[in-house]
């Protein structure tokens, strides 16, 4: 999907001359598979909308172990900059799982263009609640279901995920091993 189309089915941004407008203003990439958007602890300053392809972000312990925080499949607006990272610097990888083409814009001449657009500023403040809203969601399903539950869960979160995204990946999500997942599935599928 090219950016504007994607821009435009917000209600907040469908005038096609504004979108085309505020579209100008970003910038585009291509990632590899195996490319990293961004690195843990690294500078952080821009802001992603993901529009063909997948990424996983990941958080990394001092031991070096990781933990998958968080999936994307294109088109969709990555988790926004104010909520990944601390003081310009990322607290999280985010790495491609296939290759992926992204839009890309400056946090500060995003927040600029908050200032001297409601339609802009409107998209932007739905990108964080939704954002805000799916990590909350995900702690929720941590902190309250038990493994079956949570593989239920992000069945119907994530519909489609499963066939995409490494089951590796997923497990670290759902907080169990890749054994507990393999296993998961064994009884989902000999039920």
């Amino acid at each position: 999907m090219d950016l504007r189309t994607f821009l435009k089915q917000s209600p907040d941004l469908s005038d096609m001359a504004f979108a085309d407008e505020f579209a100008s203003r970003w910038r585009s990439k291509r990632l590899h598979k195996g490319a990293y958007l961004s690195r843990q602890e690294q500078p952080e300053t821009d802001e992603f909308i993901l529009l063909e392809g997948c990424l996983a972000s990941s958080i990394c312990d001092q031991e070096g172990r990781e933990v998958c925080v968080g999936f994307f499949m294109g088109p969709c607006v990555v988790t926004p900059n104010i909520a990944r990272t601390r003081d310009g610097v990322s607290l999280v990888s985010i790495a491609a799982t296939t290759d992926a083409t992204l839009a890309w814009i400056d946090s500060e001449l995003l927040s600029g263009l908050m200032l001297s657009s409601e339609s802009i500023r409107n998209w932007a403040n739905a990108v964080l609640q939704d954002a805000l809203s799916k990590k909350a969601e995900r702690e929720w399903c941590l902190a309250a279901l038990g493994g079956a539950e949570r593989l239920s869960w992000f069945r119907q979160s994530f519909p489609g995920y499963e066939d995409i995204f490494t089951h590796s990946l997923i497990a670290s999500f759902l907080g169990v091993t890749p054994v507990t997942m393999s296993r998961l599935r064994a009884f989902d599928r000999n039920r």
